[in-house]
């Protein structure tokens, strides 16, 4: 065996269609493409979603809502939360990098606070943003908040 007498393996390579060479071909005339109609054209592009005249499903379906450009997206953080994290890890001060470094946030998040669960333990907690019920519970057990 030498590189003279390699060819692929047989019935893998099959011959195109040559379209539009004669009657005699059996492939001339329409030349494959029906009669008349704008797929039977040269030049013929479907648009994307067309559905041959009915209605498009993009244009049955209504609309509705809005998206505000102006809102802010909070990683949403419960004060049980801080509380496990104090416990475990014996500090008091909790600030952004501190749930970073617990996996609980990435560092480009906007943290806020909610106020579920308990808390216990004195805390000085620094955050984007607090909820009522979050601010009050800190502030219950003598902690601090802090606004960034």
């Amino acid at each position: 065996m030498d590189l003279s007498n390699l060819k692929p393996a047989a019935g893998s390579i099959k011959s195109n269609k040559r379209i539009g060479r004669g009657q005699g071909s059996g492939r001339g005339g329409t030349s494959t493409r029906g009669h008349k109609g704008a797929k039977s054209r040269s030049g013929y592009s479907k648009k994307v979603g067309f559905e041959g005249g009915q209605m498009p499903l993009q244009r049955r379906v209504p609309k509705f809502g809005f998206k505000n450009i102006n809102r802010k997206e909070y990683k949403a953080i419960n004060v049980e939360v801080l509380q496990a994290l104090a416990e475990k890890n014996n500090i008091t001060v909790i600030d952004v990098e501190v749930l970073v470094n617990a996996g609980l946030a990435s560092k480009n998040d906007n943290v806020k606070i909610l106020g579920n669960g308990t808390i216990t333990a004195k805390l000085e907690v620094k955050a984007h943003a607090f909820s009522k019920s979050a601010q009050a519970a800190i502030e219950a057990v003598e902690g601090t908040v802090v606004k960034l």
